[in-house]
C-alpha cells in the first residue's frame, strides 16, 4: 500500500482529465495527482484505490462509486463527477461517511442545451434523410419529406434547471411557444424567461409538438415517459432526450414511433451504456442518436476540467463550493 507524502493531499483523476484542470491541481505543491483510464471496470479501480490509499479525492466520469469504494480509499475527502449527473452515485452512502459529492454547475449545461436544440433542428429539418438523398443520388425524391420551421411550434421542456432554463432562453429567441413542467421551480421565475410554467404534464403534452427531457433520473423519474405519457403526445410531436437513459421506456418509445403515434426521436442517452448495436431503435429512419456527448465539446471539457479542480480545491481549503454539492447534509 503506498504512504501519502507528508501533508500531500492525493488525488485520482481520469486520464481524459482537461490541462486546464490538471495544471490547477499540480500547481498546488501539498497535492499529488495520479490518473486512471476513463472506462476501467469496478474492480480494477477498486484495487488502485486500495494501492494508492489514502486517496482524499476523486474526479470521475462514468466510474461508479460507493460504499466500497470509499473504503478501498481510506481517508476519501470528496468525491466529484466530471459532469452534472450523478446516478452512478451511492450519495447515501457518501452522507453516512460525511464526503460531499460535487459536480461542475453551469460549466457544460450550454454544451447540452445546444446539443438538444440540435437535435430539434436536425429532426425538422430531416437533416440526416436530405443529406442522404443528395449523397445516393436521390434528388428526385427530395419533395418526399418536407422539412418544417420551428417557429412557432411549441415545445415543452421537462426540468428547469441549469440546462432546460438555457434551452429555454434559445427556443424562446427562436419565437416558438414554450412551455416548461418542472413543479419544484416557481412559475414567476419560469414567465420571466418567455416560458408558461404548466402544473399538468399530461395536459401540456397532447399540444406538444416538441418534448425536450432535462430533469435528473431517480426514482421520481425513472419511467417517466412510459407507454401512457408517451399516448398523450401527438403523432407528429418528437422527443428529444438529453438527460438519462431510463426516463424513457425504450420499449415503449419504439411501439410509438413504428406503430405511428409519433412522428420521431432524438437520444444522446440509452438504459443502457453502450447500447447494444441490436437496439431496435437504431433500425428506425425517424430517430437520430448520439453516444452520451451532449455536454462534451471542447468548450465544456475545459470547463468542465477546471471546475472539478475548483471543486476539490474548495474542499480541501475549507472554503467548498456549495452550490456545487448535491448532498447538502453534509455542510453543516
Amino acid at each position: 500500500m503506498a504512504t501519502a507524502t507528508t501533508n500531500r493531499k492525493r488525488v485520482l483523476v481520469t486520464e481524459t482529465f482537461a490541462a486546464s484542470g490538471m495544471a490547477l491541481l499540480q500547481g498546488r505543491s501539498d497535492i499529488e495527482v495520479l490518473t486512471f483510464p476513463n472506462g476501467i471496470g469496478q474492480a480494477d479501480f477498486n484495487t488502485l484505490l486500495r494501492a494508492h490509499a489514502p486517496v482524499h479525492a476523486v474526479a470521475l466520469g462514468p466510474t461508479r462509486f460507493g460504499e466500497d469504494e470509499l473504503e478501498s480509499s481510506g481517508d476519501m475527502r470528496v468525491v466529484t463527477r466530471i459532469g452534472v449527473g450523478f446516478d452512478a452515485i451511492d450519495l447515501p452512502a457518501l452522507s453516512r461517511r460525511n464526503v460531499p459529492l460535487m459536480t461542475v454547475g453551469t460549466a457544460n449545461s450550454p454544451s447540452v442545451a445546444e446539443a438538444a436544440l440540435f437535435m430539434m433542428m436536425a429532426l425538422a429539418k430531416r437533416g440526416a434523410e436530405l443529406d442522404a438523398l443528395v449523397k445516393e443520388g436521390r434528388w428526385a425524391e427530395r419533395l418526399g419529406g418536407i422539412p418544417f420551421d420551428l417557429l412557432g411550434k411549441t415545445l415543452v421542456v421537462i426540468g428547469f434547471g441549469r440546462i432546460g432554463s438555457r434551452l429555454v432562453k434559445r427556443c424562446v429567441a427562436m419565437e416558438m411557444n414554450v412551455q416548461v413542467y418542472d413543479p419544484y421551480t416557481a412559475a414567476a421565475g419560469i414567465a420571466a424567461a418567455g416560458a408558461e410554467a404548466v402544473d399538468d404534464l399530461d395536459a401540456a403534452l397532447a399540444g406538444a409538438d416538441f418534448v425536450s427531457i432535462h430533469c435528473p433520473k431517480s426514482p421520481e423519474t425513472v419511467g417517466l415517459f412510459d407507454a401512457a405519457r408517451l399516448a398523450r403526445l401527438k403523432p407528429t410531436a418528437y422527443l428529444v432526450n438529453t438527460a438519462r437513459g431510463g426516463i424513457v421506456d425504450e420499449p415503449a418509445l419504439h411501439a410509438a414511433l413504428t406503430g405511428g403515434r409519433l412522428a420521431g426521436a432524438g437520444l444522446d442517452v440509452f438504459a443502457q451504456e453502450p447500447p447494444q448495436p441490436d437496439n431496435p431503435l437504431f433500425r428506425l429512419a425517424n430517430v437520430i442518436t448520439a453516444p452520451h456527448l451532449a455536454g462534451v465539446t471542447r468548450e465544456a471539457l475545459d470547463r468542465m476540467g477546471l471546475q472539478t479542480a475548483k471543486n476539490i480545491l474548495s474542499a480541501f481549503d475549507g472554503a467548498i463550493i456549495s452550490e456545487n454539492v448535491i448532498n447538502k447534509d453534509v455542510l453543516g
